[in-house]
């Protein structure tokens, strides 16, 4: 089972009550938790809630320690098969959704970056603007262009790197994506609004 959400939308006490009932263990999917000392804005469940119910992957770097999705889906898919083993219930919950990607569905691990061509690609998106970029994305690459709006210039710099990197579409490359954990899960999101 995975909890996502925005920030502020209940997830931590979600997985709690869900792990009180069903006899599960929460496994973090944040990116800030993972570091010792990074308590105050975190949102890092209490002791006591930790001591009730047991988390996975908080507090387990030093802040010179490097995380990043693939490490993150690793640990995760380890400590969720400890906890399947133990015949309890695994919750991943958190506010980092390129982690809960990277254990789900797995990251384009295939190169395809170059540093130079997306500087140039960054460039080119400042001078004229995201939406133009989408234009050219369309031309090359019409099934990403499709789920991507025009205004994401982190994810249409990304395919279209990728793609003059590579020299074949994104949507394509990432169909060799591997999850880090095989099986399925029941993904829960909440959108409570922001006001709420």
């Amino acid at each position: 089972m995975a909890i996502v959400g925005p920030t502020a939308s209940g997830k931590s006490d979600l997985a709690i009550q869900a792990a009180r009932r069903f006899a599960g263990e929460i496994v973090s999917c944040d990116s800030v938790q993972v570091y010792r000392g990074l308590d105050i804005g975190s949102g890092k469940p209490s002791f006591e809630d930790r001591r009730e119910i047991r988390h996975h992957l908080i507090d387990i770097l030093d802040l010179d320690e490097e995380m990043n999705a693939g490490v993150f889906a690793s640990l995760a898919a380890a400590a969720i098969e400890d906890i399947t083993g133990r015949g309890l219930l695994p919750i991943v919950t958190g506010g980092t959704g390129l982690y809960l990607t990277a254990l789900l569905k797995g990251l384009f691990e295939h190169g395809g970056a170059d540093p130079e061509v997306r500087a140039r690609l960054e460039a080119l998106a400042e001078r004229r603007g995201p939406a133009r970029l989408h234009r050219l994305l369309v031309k090359l690459d019409p099934a990403y262009a499709a789920k991507t709006q025009p205004s994401d210039q982190v994810r249409i710099v990304r395919a279209l790197e990728v793609r003059f990197t590579l020299g074949r579409p994104f949507s394509d490359a990432q169909q060799e994506r591997k999850p880090a954990f095989i099986g399925d899960a029941l993904v829960i999101g909440l959108d409570p609004g922001r006001e709420e």
